[in-house]
């Protein structure tokens, strides 16, 4: 084998590794671009650049800029939502420590993250991207209110939780987070607020409402 044979061998994991790390580096750049510019702003060439590939190589990892919103929406939301599904089918005992164990760790996760910035990008663009709007509602809204629905409904049928009104309870749980998360994007860029810890608020926001469900003990 001659030296520049050995050589493209000696490349080729490091290629393959490369190769397999890119998707991630566009999500990754068009994220940060999509949060600091907005979605009709930036440019698929810039999302290319920050990236460190060409625009047609970005262009066959996704074919137009709406394709690679809604991946970073898949990515950065819809999977994570997934991932909470599967840990609470495994749930056998009581609910609401379980539930609450695991809204703080995703919230807290997902507010100490880029990904936080993904809330802020769908409620300023979607409005004039219909297609982006209908892609968030069935990927990320609407799996997210049924699986909170569900567990809400667990407690409820084993006696942790009282009976009140399901999606009245799950936008009271979520709303006040997602807020949290652009208040990160927009004035919290801008000017600290002493006042607001959000890790802080995130725990105790989730207490308070799980809490307030709970069902009060006997007389």
């Amino acid at each position: 084998m001659n030296s520049s044979a050995a050589i493209a061998d000696s490349d080729t994991p490091l290629r393959r590794r490369r190769k397999q790390a890119r998707p991630q580096e566009l999500l990754d750049a068009a994220l940060a671009l999509f949060v600091e510019k907005g979605f009709a702003a930036t440019r698929a060439d810039e999302v290319a650049l920050r990236a460190g590939v060409s625009k047609g190589t970005l262009y066959l990892y996704y074919p137009s800029k709406e394709e690679l919103l809604k991946a970073v929406i898949a990515h950065f939301l819809s999977a994570r939502i997934a991932q909470a599904e599967a840990a609470l089918a495994e749930v056998s005992g009581p609910v609401a420590p379980a539930l609450r164990a695991m809204l703080s760790a995703w919230w807290m996760a997902l507010y100490d993250s880029p990904a936080s910035g993904v809330f802020k990008l769908v409620i300023t663009e979607v409005r004039n991207f219909p297609e982006i709007a209908e892609f968030y509602l069935r990927q990320v809204v609407d799996p997210a209110h049924a699986l909170l629905g569900r567990a809400l409904q667990m407690g409820m049928a084993s006696g942790e939780f009282r009976r009140v009104n399901i999606d009245d309870a799950v936008h009271s749980l979520v709303l006040p987070l997602i807020m949290l998360c652009l208040h990160r994007h927009s004035l919290g860029a801008c000017a600290a607020d002493s006042r607001l810890e959000p890790m802080r608020f995130i725990a105790g926001h989730i207490n308070l409402v799980l809490d307030g469900l709970a069902q009060p003990a006997p007389n």
